[in-house]
């Protein structure tokens, strides 16, 4: 359906096809193709989960890629931007922090995301980073924009710094094979800037590198590229693995 929908438009000249969930209605009737129970699952799953049709692959340069864009409420468009893969640097030094994860929640996480989020939590590893102090507002906000339609938010918090400033910061939350997506951290920053007009949003990416190696990114989209602004990585260990020497380290830093 999706591949149809694409090259109906894409054929006709259009560099950024738009389209709506309709279409995909069209494409399956004239392909008979069943229909799945929630039509907008198939946009979802293109746009976060699964790569692109081969056939659309193919036709894009080896240096950008075919995304897909919220409009509005049902409304979409094809968009190709550069290439941009975000990954841990395996280089910077990792910074141990006491382990406050109650066992029973690690025992009962039901996925990597899900035990991601509630690590990220539970050792206040938001304020850490940010030097904030940052509370959770609310997990998987699922809501809707008017240029962009639904979106979903893994996890948000809102913070104030010392000078009283508040800040409202989306949290992805990526397992370790997962990449960053730019479409998140897109309709992340739409939707804080919709929902919260006041308050400086400041988009924030977890990733698990190992079982107890997060890393954190700060991150910011320019000219349709994700970038980081700030990337540290936290070890997260039982009180007596820091050591003396780990505290004269972290003394040096500023």
């Amino acid at each position: 359906m999706v591949e149809k929908v694409f090259f109906d438009r894409y054929a006709a000249g259009q560099e950024s096809p738009e389209f709506e969930r309709e279409d995909l209605v069209a494409a399956a009737a004239e392909l008979s193709v069943t229909l799945p129970k929630n039509i907008g699952d198939v946009v979802y799953s293109i746009r976060y989960r699964t790569p692109m049709p081969d056939s659309i692959l193919a036709i894009q340069p080896s240096d950008m890629e075919w995304i897909i864009e919220g409009m509005g409420r049902a409304k979409y468009a094809f968009k190709l931007v550069k290439v941009n893969r975000i990954i841990p640097n395996r280089e910077l030094i990792a910074t141990k922090i006491p382990d406050s994860t109650p066992e029973i929640v690690r025992g009962y996480a039901l996925s990597d995301e899900q035990a991601l989020l509630a690590v990220v939590r539970y050792n206040r590893l938001i304020d850490v980073f940010l030097g904030l102090v940052a509370y959770s507002l609310q997990n998987h906000l699922r809501t809707t924009v008017s240029s962009v339609g639904q979106v979903e938010i893994d996890e948000i918090y809102v913070a104030v710094d010392e000078f009283g400033r508040q800040f409202v910061l989306p949290v992805q939350a990526k397992g370790g094979h997962d990449k960053l997506s730019v479409v998140q951290t897109k309709q992340d920053l739409a939707c804080c800037r919709a929902k919260y007009p006041s308050l400086i949003c400041r988009p924030i990416s977890a990733q698990f590198m190992e079982d107890d190696l997060i890393a954190l990114f700060e991150l910011a989209v320019i000219n349709d590229e994700v970038k980081v602004v700030e990337e540290r990585h936290y070890r997260l260990v039982s009180f007596n693995q820091i050591d003396d020497d780990d505290l004269r380290l972290y003394s040096q830093r500023s």
